[in-house]
């Protein structure tokens, strides 16, 4: 017989742990499964000693070589992640919209431990703005290059909120959370201005940006970071002593400084009498599949940290595990489930809603190397500066751009050598080790007058976007099985016609 909670969650990140924050303080039973270890910070560990090591991007081991025939990029290297699963045993399969060389790949995994994506993320924590919610009746640019309005395959609509409904929750949320960074001179309103926590000293490096910020005809602001500066008292965290980008950036954060889900939500709620009664966490638990009973989604299967078949149920199951892996643990479970699950979802490769619109970040930006300038970024922050300037119809006006971006620099970009070596030359995951492992003129002498020009002397600038919502763009199923026989994702996506123009 299977266990049986009021609400099981998949997935302990973002979405997942806010659901079980809530629910476990209002005395529902509450399961949540997660994928990867769980890895203490020092205050969670006996001895003091964190589980987090500084090489959770790629391990120290040897380098791996993809055996999955039939992808353009078998046989190529790889380093092994250990929070993100291995290559040859659950890859993403990537191609464009012809479905031609499709590629194995580690994108579209954000970090599979407690705490996910929240534990490696570089904190920058921005409000949509009011035209955010309101795209499809806002204002729109006049002659748009390939107008996204006017693709029938796109689908621009507004949110069923506006701004001022959802302001109530961002201002609870960044309490709960812990943030740091200024609300003056962004283009939000604040209900409650000057609720963040007061930001870290700016590191000498971002005076450049601010400058470059201000000539433009921006406002900088002090960029909201998930970092705490101070005592958190939602989650019982004491101020910190000193917090250095090291600690806090594209790493876990073995001091807990980092506002990521385990230290922010998941641990204040076992911690407390009553809500800590009601929340269980079971680690290395990978789901297979999901079993319907009627209308509502009941069982749900998994494998345990031994690799044992498990059953649990839910009145209530939520599936928080990453866009791309819920949406295939869904196709999958129609699969497993042919006459409940099966005709609910009424999953086909062709017809279906399932999977389509799958949109990613845009991250683009600038780099440059200051000349006869170096500074220890290792004393910052990911982020010191950002502006809202490019949100503004008028600037969406004179750049022909049909929605906006945040801009803000990266203090923290390559403040360690190692980063700086991890990131050479990379323009993304799958490559993040090729500009420094495959390039001879970085070695003897050629590796000092590298890091000489390069090493604290590089000052980044980045905007988030996202792309045009296009129905071309979705997730289906490969016919490349995983380690637990089950099929890969498949992400088929191509630029639509407006963002090839903005990448220019």
């Amino acid at each position: 017989m299977a266990e049986s909670f009021d609400v099981v969650i998949i997935g302990s990140g973002a979405g997942g742990s806010p659901i079980a924050y809530e629910l476990a303080r209002a005395g529902k039973r509450v399961l949540i499964l997660e994928k990867g270890p769980f890895k203490r910070t020092q205050s969670d560990s006996a001895n003091g000693i964190s589980d987090w090591k500084r090489d959770e991007m790629y391990d120290s081991g040897f380098q791996k070589r993809l055996q999955i025939p039939g992808i353009a990029n078998e046989g190529k290297l790889y380093y092994n992640s250990v929070v993100e699963p291995d290559l040859n045993d659950e890859p993403h399969i990537y191609s464009g919209h012809d479905r031609q060389n499709p590629r194995a790949t580690i994108e579209g995994y954000t970090a599979q431990v407690v705490g996910g994506g929240t534990q490696l993320y570089g904190a920058v924590s921005l409000r949509f703005t009011e035209r955010d919610l309101k795209l499809a009746s806002s204002p729109r640019p006049a002659n748009l290059p390939s107008d996204p309005y006017n693709d029938p395959d796109v689908s621009i609509q507004d949110w069923p909120f506006d701004y001022a409904t959802l302001e109530p929750y961002y201002d609870r949320a960044e309490r709960l959370v812990g943030i740091n960074g200024t609300s003056q001179g962004q283009a939000k309103k604040f209900k409650n201005p000057d609720e963040y926590q007061k930001p870290q000293e700016t590191n000498p490096i971002s005076k450049f940006a601010f400058d470059g910020m201000s000539a433009i005809g921006g406002t900088p602001y002090r960029t909201p970071l998930a970092v705490i500066t101070e005592a958190h008292v939602p989650s019982g965290r004491p101020a910190p002593s000193w917090v250095r980008t090291g600690h806090v950036n594209r790493y876990g954060d073995p001091m807990g400084y980092k506002s990521n889900t385990w230290v922010s939500l998941l641990r204040p709620t076992l911690n407390d009498p009553q809500a800590g009664q009601c929340l269980e966490i079971r680690p290395n638990c990978v789901v297979t599949h999901l079993t319907s009973d009627g209308e509502s989604v009941k069982e749900v299967h998994y494998r345990g940290p031994s690799g044992e078949k498990r059953v649990v149920e839910g009145k209530v199951v939520v599936v928080a595990c990453s866009a791309i892996e819920s949406v295939r643990l869904l196709m999958i479970s129609a699969e497993e489930d042919l006459i409940g699950f099966g005709k609910r979802v009424r999953y086909n490769e062709s017809g279906s809603s399932l999977g389509k619109y799958f949109l990613t970040h845009c991250f683009g930006g600038a780099e440059v190397s200051i000349k006869d300038f170096r500074a220890d970024k290792t004393k910052t922050l990911d982020s010191d500066w950002a502006i809202d300037l490019f949100s503004t119809f008028a600037k969406l006006e004179e750049l022909r751009l049909w929605a906006g971006a945040a801009i803000y620099n990266n203090t923290s970009d390559q403040a360690l050598p190692v980063t700086l070596a991890r990131t050479d030359g990379a323009s993304d995951l799958d490559d993040l080790w090729n500009g420094f492992s495959f390039d001879l003129r970085k070695t003897g002498e050629g590796m000092l007058e590298w890091l000489k020009a390069d090493f604290g002397t590089r000052l980044s600038v980045s905007f988030m976007a996202n792309q045009v919502p296009w129905a071309k763009n979705r997730i289906q199923l490969s016919p490349y099985l995983d380690k637990w026989n089950r099929r890969c994702a498949w992400v088929v996506k191509d630029w639509h016609p407006h963002d090839q123009f903005n990448r220019k």
